[in-house]
């Protein structure tokens, strides 16, 4: 039975979905403008910038020691280890930043390479593939600000 101006069939799906697509963005809308209302939103947004930049600070010192041929290796065999205990405690992602540190600094990365290939998990080894030319890209504009 149709009642004109009532949906019939999969029109009232479309309706409902559309509803439904409708409330999720006033719901996100809603919530976004409370968060950002917050009287503390501000601060926290520029503590967390502002510890980000020394973060990146710290990595640019700690490239620039690096220049030592001595630093370098103990550096390399430091991030090593650390990427190690990181995975043992099961924390890939913390891992692999270490990880990819080591391999930016070795001077055989590609024997490197292949060494994590046949040691790490195959899914950590994949993860660490990704992640490489994004990494090597922060390091090379780093780097080249510091020139």
């Amino acid at each position: 039975m149709e009642w004109g101006w009532w949906p019939a069939g999969r029109e009232w799906l479309w309706l409902a979905a559309g509803t439904c697509g409708l409330a999720f963005l006033a719901y996100c809308l809603y919530f976004d403008r409370k968060r950002r209302g917050a009287p503390n939103f501000k601060r926290r947004l520029r503590e967390k910038r502002r510890k980000e930049r020394e973060k990146a600070k710290e990595r640019e010192s700690e490239l620039s020691e690096l220049k030592d041929t001595a630093n370098l290796q103990d550096f390399f065999l430091q991030e090593i280890q650390v990427g190690e205990i990181w995975l043992a405690k099961g924390e890939p992602k913390k891992s692999i930043e270490h990880l990819i540190n080591a391999i930016s600094v070795c001077t055989h990365p590609r024997q490197l390479m292949q060494v994590l290939e046949q040691t790490l998990p195959p899914h950590v080894f994949e993860m660490l593939v990704r992640r490489i030319p994004y990494t090597m890209q922060q390091l090379e504009t780093s780097l080249n600000e510091q020139d």
